[in-house]
């Protein structure tokens, strides 16, 4: 079952000391890079979050934000260091004396000066116990995304592979026509030249053209690539980069189609396989 790279999940819950939200963002990535942003209180059990996705994800770009809204404490809120404004009145009288132009200071902006509120600390380990199973839940949330993204991409892949098969017995049907159509050329031009041409020479060389334009390895290659494919996509495991590594063998096969070409039809067929390929290309570059 495929899962895209791709993906958002938001969680939240309240608890006895606020409100804990987590975010989670996912975008494409080589490999699995998880990145956090969280509150100082929880910077310490970092290493206890990134298993936890790590258990969950296999590859893509993760950002994960958790946001923390201390519940409202009027005890804790009206605790002044009143320490603190005293030394900066003293200071602002100062610098009043000095620029007898300023006007006087709001107390509000004093009160926004870092560490005149002062609020109880947070006790981390409750936070932390609260935290992590809503993590869980939203890399549950988010995986469940990822997968239902996986699942319209299959889709997409089976779609195509069936119409790359069809343009593949539409190729194979259409080489004995070609096959004969370039003997017949041949002949003709030697028949414009008035010679006498050696029989055995002649067949050698009509050998050597069907050689040349014989399309029968190329084709069931692109077969035997279409069928691992499918048993890919049906794997329960991450499948990315196999299915990125057949892309270049399928577009390999194309270019090799399109190079022995020597009807109109072949090449609009290896054109339009070239744009199949590249519509798989672009949605594998989104799978896990």
């Amino acid at each position: 079952m495929l899962h895209s790279m791709t993906g958002f999940a938001r969680e939240s819950a309240e608890v006895q000391i606020g409100a804990l939200t987590w975010e989670i963002r996912a975008v494409n990535h080589r490999y699995l890079d998880v990145q956090f942003k969280l509150p100082d209180e929880m910077r310490a059990h970092e290493q206890a979050f990134r298993q936890a996705v790590t258990s969950n994800l296999n590859r893509g770009k993760v950002e994960c934000s958790l946001h923390f809204r201390r519940a409202f404490d009027r005890q804790a809120e009206l605790q002044i260091n009143t320490g603190l404004v005293e030394l900066i009145g003293k200071r602002i009288k100062e610098m009043s004396a000095a620029l007898p132009a300023t006007g006087a200071v709001n107390p509000f902006d004093v009160l926004r000066w870092p560490g005149v509120v002062e609020q109880a600390e947070i006790e981390a380990e409750p936070l932390f116990e609260a935290a992590l199973p809503l993590l869980e839940k939203a890399l549950v949330a988010i995986c469940s995304m990822r997968a239902s993204e996986g699942s319209r991409i299959a889709e997409m892949l089976e779609s195509r592979c069936t119409d790359i098969v069809s343009l593949s017995e539409s190729v194979r049907a259409r080489m004995p026509e070609v096959l004969e159509a370039a003997r017949t050329r041949q002949r003709e031009r030697i028949e414009k030249l008035n010679v006498e041409a050696d029989p055995a020479r002649l067949e050698t060389e009509l050998a050597l053209i069907a050689q040349k334009l014989d399309v029968d390895e190329e084709l069931d290659r692109l077969d035997s690539h279409l069928v691992e494919i499918r048993d890919i996509v049906a794997r329960d495991e991450p499948v990315g980069r196999r299915l990125d590594f057949l892309m270049q063998e399928l577009n390999r096969e194309a270019n090799t189609l399109a190079s022995k070409s020597n009807d109109t039809e072949t090449t609009r067929a290896s054109v339009e396989l070239k744009v199949l390929i590249e519509q798989m290309r672009e949605q594998i570059q989104n799978v896990e």
